[in-house]
């Protein structure tokens, strides 16, 4: 019995091994730098982890040298004295403290300095500057100079709910799906500007080695340099709120000649949403427009059913602002109504009017004023909210 236990313990310990060397690629190991920062990082890493293996092993091996040499079963003996000489405590205080001042400042310190200066070195030879804003509970990206000069969208969880309620099986990307990109070009360096509109988040992608807090009120930076063409997947690591874990981030590398091709399309892509605000919209389309809004940007808080979660996020469903007038008489806009609401938010409900463009502004009142139990009846036009910028 002992002897198969003995067996059956040294087979678990293998299988054991085996299993961490197989899955030791993504479970133990950083991810595949694409960066500088990230590859200097990783080197940095490694360098400590020998460093630290060996310091581990030298007194690991003191400790079991001292414990069998000087067991009691030997007939080692104990010497008598009632306390070693000043000199001696001297000697043996100073001789690990030089050690380990010489391991820190010079084995660790060199290169740590030397990590920490390039991530912060966000300025010299920048190409192009990208502001990256987050909200709850998603990321704004704005192109700041460049040939993208004037691109401005809002990056939300493309997860389908029905997944995050178990009602379906989970994707690939399941967490880690957006439905706008942040698309950059390879091999330029961008300097990124960080902040929040809200509470604090953070902007990490692991294979970039960047990890920046964007704090309100604050402008912060860091940089990339991606060398490899490829989707890059991060998301917010600050517990920011119910919506932590459905603000992920997703980052397109694409060469110089594809990167220009987006950027053109991108810019087709925006003058014709804006183009929308100047005509015309039927209720039947404003609904159905409105509805892929909700979706996406308010039913994190309002749930999909309108129905909130009381008292932090009241319900739609009923309301009185819903149900409420939106302008007087004269055309104006009346405080506290519902185009009001959205458009300039109140307390913990954000100001939509820097995130969401006029028809996402008119389609999601209108749907929210005649659905989710709803039936106001009446319509806002895009070229109302535009009227009000």
């Amino acid at each position: 019995m002992a002897l198969q236990y003995l067996r059956n313990a040294g087979l678990g310990v293998w299988l054991a091994l085996w299993s961490l060397a197989a899955h030791a690629d993504y479970t133990w190991n950083f991810p595949t730098p694409v960066t500088p920062v990230a590859l200097d990082t990783l080197h940095v890493h490694n360098k400590f982890m020998i460093i630290i293996m060996v310091i581990f092993l030298v007194v690991l091996g003191i400790m079991i040298y001292s414990i069998i040499n000087h067991r009691k079963s030997k007939g080692f003996q104990a010497a008598k004295f009632t306390g070693p000489s000043t000199k001696s405590q001297v000697f043996w205080t100073l001789v690990p403290f030089v050690i380990l001042l010489y391991i820190d400042f010079i084995l660790m310190g060199i290169p740590a300095y030397h990590s920490i200066v390039l991530m912060e070195d966000t300025k010299n030879d920048a190409e192009m500057v990208i502001k990256v804003t987050g909200l709850q509970w998603r990321w704004q990206y704005e192109y700041m100079d460049g040939d993208a000069q004037g691109i401005k969208f809002v990056s939300n969880l493309a997860t389908p709910q029905d997944q995050i309620e178990n009602k379906a099986d989970k994707g690939e990307n399941y967490l880690l799906e957006v439905d706008n990109h942040l698309v950059l070009p390879v091999d330029k360096k961008v300097r990124i500007l960080l902040t929040s509109n809200d509470v604090i988040h953070t902007w990490w992608v692991p294979q970039f080695g960047v990890a920046r807090d964007a704090i309100p009120g604050f402008l912060r930076e860091t940089w990339v340099k991606i060398e490899q063409p490829g989707t890059y997947r991060g998301q917010c690591k600050e517990l920011c709120g119910k919506g932590h874990g459905f603000m992920p981030v997703v980052v397109d590398a694409l060469p110089e000649d594809q990167y220009k091709q987006w950027v053109a399309a991108k810019k087709q892509e925006l003058d014709a949403a804006s183009a929308g605000a100047d005509k015309e919209w039927t209720k039947e389309d404003l609904i159905a427009h409105g509805k892929e809004v909700y979706d996406k940007n308010c039913a994190v808080c309002h749930q999909i059913t309108g129905a909130g979660l009381p008292p932090a996020f009241p319900p739609l469903t009923g309301s009185k602002i819903v149900a409420g007038p939106n302008f007087d008489a004269g055309g104006k806009l009346l405080v506290d109504s519902h185009v009001d609401r959205v458009f300039n938010g109140k307390n913990v409900m954000p100001a939509w009017k820097g995130v969401l463009n006029d028809v996402d502004i008119a389609a999601v009142v209108t749907y929210e004023r005649n659905a989710l139990g709803n039936s106001v009846g009446d319509v806002v036009q895009p070229s109302q909210i535009k009227a009000l910028r």
